[in-house]
């Protein structure tokens, strides 16, 4: 089997090791066509000297050797060759301080092919096509394995295997999803019980161990929501997994998940314009430290994230499911109490005229 130099030089894909200084220690031959120089010539240059991240969040993660980073099509000034668009990710070298490996996949000819503005964007959403096929097949063995696990125990055990099939089912659709995310078009909404959605995603998280006690605060009056039962799901495990993370460092921590009838909220949606009533709103609340104030009106954005380990693609996704089910999702502050607050609202599945306590509920402060 041919060794790992040999492998490596023979990637398409740009390939370049950094050492502490983020300064170029080896690059495989397509990083140097990339950059437009050899080795000889690289070594020891710091990066900034060879690319510039127009993006400023994504080159101020990449100063952090430690973190996992990745994105899409994102602009990248060459000198000497001008913008490009790239997909980028880096890595932390194991074992080894301050090292990383940065790999590059210049996406911009596959752009310039079509004059069709999403075309670049279409290339990227490909992934999830490409990936499919290989993340369902080991799925479908869990799948089956935890199946024939079901016939072997029994109590809670059972119910654990039942949770890891359902789970499976999920994540399956929501490959699919990604896939059809190409396309646009929003997952069909039906009547969801917020609640039992609200139960289902809790009982991911606890089931991984290490959740903090979780309050529940829930209004047993209200109706059904007009959602996706599994993007519904998949917010909520979202929110719910980022509140447990953000209060592990709280003397006590909590969670508190409240549901109630909010003030008249509305969204306009539609080709015919008219407004969407969400009176109810489902908020996620943690007193851990908040939000850096320089990064609160940036959390749904995609790669902003505060975690070392994270991709910043949570909230964005959440965000993402939200629209689509014609609710509307944000974030606020009670410094006084200690508490951050993620609300989310969303509409009925049924308008109830003349209904006393939605229009009663219209007077109350969100």
């Amino acid at each position: 089997m041919a060794d790992a130099q040999r492998q490596l030089s023979s990637l398409s894909l740009a390939v370049v090791v950094l050492a502490p200084g983020q300064r170029i220690a080896a690059a495989n031959p397509a990083a140097e066509q990339f950059l437009g120089q050899s080795l000889r010539r690289l070594e020891g240059r710091p990066l900034t000297e060879l690319l510039r991240f127009e993006e400023p969040r994504l080159a101020a993660r990449l100063l952090e050797t430690d973190a996992q980073v990745s994105a899409r099509a994102t602009s990248v000034i060459v000198p000497g060759q001008g913008p490009r668009r790239l997909d980028v990710t880096a890595a932390p070298l194991i074992d080894q301080p301050g090292w990383q490996v940065l790999t590059l996949n210049d996406i911009s000819g596959a752009q310039s092919m079509s004059d069709d503005p999403r075309a670049g964007e279409d290339s990227v959403l490909r992934a999830p096509d490409i990936l499919a096929h290989e993340i369902k097949n080991p799925l479908a063995g869990i799948r089956g394995a935890a199946q024939l696990l079901g016939r072997k125990v029994q109590g809670g055990d059972l119910a654990l295997t039942g949770l890891i099939a359902d789970e499976v089912d999920r994540i399956a659709k929501l490959i699919d999803q990604m896939q059809s995310l190409s396309r646009r078009t929003p997952q069909p909404v039906t009547p969801c019980n917020l609640h039992e959605a609200v139960r289902r995603a809790r009982a991911v998280i606890e089931a991984g161990g290490g959740a903090p006690q979780i309050i529940e605060e829930f209004d047993p009056s209200l109706p059904p929501v007009l959602g996706n039962p599994d993007a519904l799901v998949q917010v909520l495990i979202n929110l719910i997994a980022n509140a447990v993370d953000a209060c592990r460092g709280a003397s006590l921590p909590n969670v508190i998940i409240r549901t109630r009838f909010a003030s008249g909220l509305q969204l306009h949606a539609g080709e015919d314009g008219k407004p969407v009533r969400l009176p109810i709103e489902l908020r996620v609340s943690d007193n851990g430290p908040g939000i850096d104030p320089a990064m609160r009106e940036h959390v749904f954005e995609p790669f902003v994230t505060t975690k070392k380990s994270g991709q910043g693609l949570g909230l964005a996704l959440v965000r993402r499911l939200v629209r689509d089910m014609n609710g509307r999702i944000g974030h606020d502050r009670d410094e006084a109490g200690g508490w951050t607050h993620f609300r989310v609202h969303l509409p009925m599945a049924v308008e109830r005229r003349g209904d006393r306590r939605g229009d009663a509920a219209a007077g109350e402060q969100a």
